[in-house]
């Protein structure tokens, strides 16, 4: 398996930023922006890499409430507050471009929120973040074909 491409590695930069921001209890944009600006001066990206980041950390941030909801509406044996910090901005990540960006296909959307979980998280992790994506692309008509 190669190196991750651009877009890869922005979901990788927005997830940092996010659980940075979410350990410190402050996911709104102002504060994801200011975990952002200090993420990419420690941490370089390509300008395109750095602007998808940006789009998705934000994205997430400024509609947080519905993510945060459609994700709970998953996860029927687990609230949101207990899951892992990584998988849950994980989940965050592809909640966000499942509900907002329909020119994406849920199936990438979900292969890729899989393989970070594989790369970020624990053994038990891709398993359970394609099982509640499962659920919220059906729930929004965007399961693969």
């Amino acid at each position: 398996m190669g190196a991750p491409g651009p877009r890869r590695r922005a979901r990788e930069a927005a997830l940092q930023v996010l659980f940075a921001a979410d350990v410190s209890r402050r996911i709104d944009p102002v504060a994801v922006e200011e975990v952002f600006s200090a993420f990419s001066q420690a941490f370089p990206l390509s300008a395109r890499a750095r602007k998808r980041a940006s789009e998705l950390a934000s994205g997430v941030a400024c509609n947080l409430k519905p993510i945060d909801e459609c994700i709970a509406r998953a996860c029927t044996h687990w609230k949101l507050y207990r899951l892992a910090t990584v998988d849950r901005n994980i989940l965050r990540i592809a909640t966000y471009e499942l509900l907002f960006e329909p020119d994406t296909p849920g199936e990438v959307i979900m292969d890729e929120a899989v393989e970070i979980a594989r790369r970020f998280s624990g053994d038990s992790s891709p398993a359970f973040v394609n099982g509640v994506l499962d659920v919220i692309a059906a729930e929004r008509g965007r399961q693969g074909p």
